[in-house]
């Protein structure tokens, strides 16, 4: 947390950073004390010009998830549309699944997540397969499984099933620390 504190700016993502360690802290005193509890959305959306610090502020959660429990490892997984969309209908998914499953039990971070919904085709389903996929996969992993878009807003990233996944959008207007992304 000191990282993310160290940065310039971040109110808002700080603010839900701490919220978001004070109910993984009541989940797990509820656990020890055998009342049930919910589950915990660890799913983000950053929005922000390029070169406002979301890449460096997604590693950074990686680091928090897994201080706070929330994740094993807290590894991050960092790709592009390129590293999720295949090269045919059908080769999407099982492309999206693979990088899915390399990041469980830590962070997958999708840069530039815009691109898989705003593409020069006006139905691109390489890009709608691969949210679909997303999608699917925050709600069957969502306690192995933090995934964290960033890039400009976008109305896939700001729909309500979307919203019904993630955090609400974190804008990311920072100054990153010197010698960061």
């Amino acid at each position: 947390m000191d990282d993310l504190e160290a940065m310039i700016g971040l109110d808002d993502v700080k603010r839900e950073v701490r919220q978001l360690r004070d109910v993984a802290a009541v989940a797990a005193t509820r656990a020890e004390r055998g009342i049930a509890t919910g589950p915990i959305s660890l799913h983000m959306v950053f929005t922000g010009n390029p070169g406002t610090g979301k890449t460096t502020v997604a590693e950074i959660m990686g680091k928090i998830y897994a201080e706070a429990g929330l994740l094993s490892k807290g590894h991050v997984v960092s790709v592009q549309r390129a590293d999720l969309v295949g090269e045919h209908l059908g080769a999407t998914a099982i492309k999206t699944n693979a990088v899915i499953q390399s990041a469980l039990d830590g962070v997958l971070f999708i840069d530039e997540a815009y691109a898989l919904s705003n593409s020069s085709f006006s139905e691109d389903q390489f890009g709608q397969e691969a949210i679909d996929t997303l999608l699917t996969a925050m709600e069957t992993y969502r306690d192995r499984l933090a995934v964290i878009v960033a890039g400009y807003t976008s109305p896939t990233w700001s729909s309500p099933t979307t919203r019904a996944r993630s955090s609400r959008p974190l804008p990311c207007p920072v100054s990153p620390p010197a010698g960061s992304r």
